[in-house]
């Protein structure tokens, strides 16, 4: 069985540090962040939901992400084959911007190469909490 879970965990645990140079390590260069077609919260303009290309895509979300006042995050399960990791969790925060507030359970599905890096990640989540949040 390959590391990928391990990956996730660090991914996590780096996130709660704020350790975004530890995440970047994981990321292939061309990694593919929030990709994927008819996404109402990128078309409402979310900004941490837009799509984003390679390590400096990713540096561009984790900056936006970094202005949400996190309430609480909450990594309740994962799940794993040889190629995706899916983790299960809660998110919650309060966007400055706007002083609205969200609590909402999501996925995080990521997809690996071959040599263990990050080529993907895809949110699953109710993107009309995210929208009434960012407007």
């Amino acid at each position: 069985m390959n590391n990928n879970v391990a990956t996730i965990n660090r991914i996590y645990e780096a996130f709660g540090k704020g350790d975004i140079p530890a995440i970047l390590d994981c990321l292939a260069d061309n990694v593919q962040w929030e990709q994927w077609a008819d996404n109402s919260a990128q078309k409402a303009g979310v900004p941490w939901m837009q799509a984003q290309q390679g390590k400096q895509g990713a540096v561009n979300f984790f900056t936006v992400v970094s202005q949400l006042e996190v309430k609480d995050f909450q990594v309740l399960s994962i799940m794993a084959n040889e190629q995706q990791v899916a983790a299960e969790f809660i998110f919650e925060a309060r966007v400055p911007s706007t002083g609205k507030h969200y609590r909402d359970e999501e996925i995080h599905l990521w997809t690996f190469n071959e040599q263990g890096k990050v080529v993907r990640l895809r949110h699953y989540t109710d993107t009309a909490k995210h929208i009434a949040a960012a407007q």
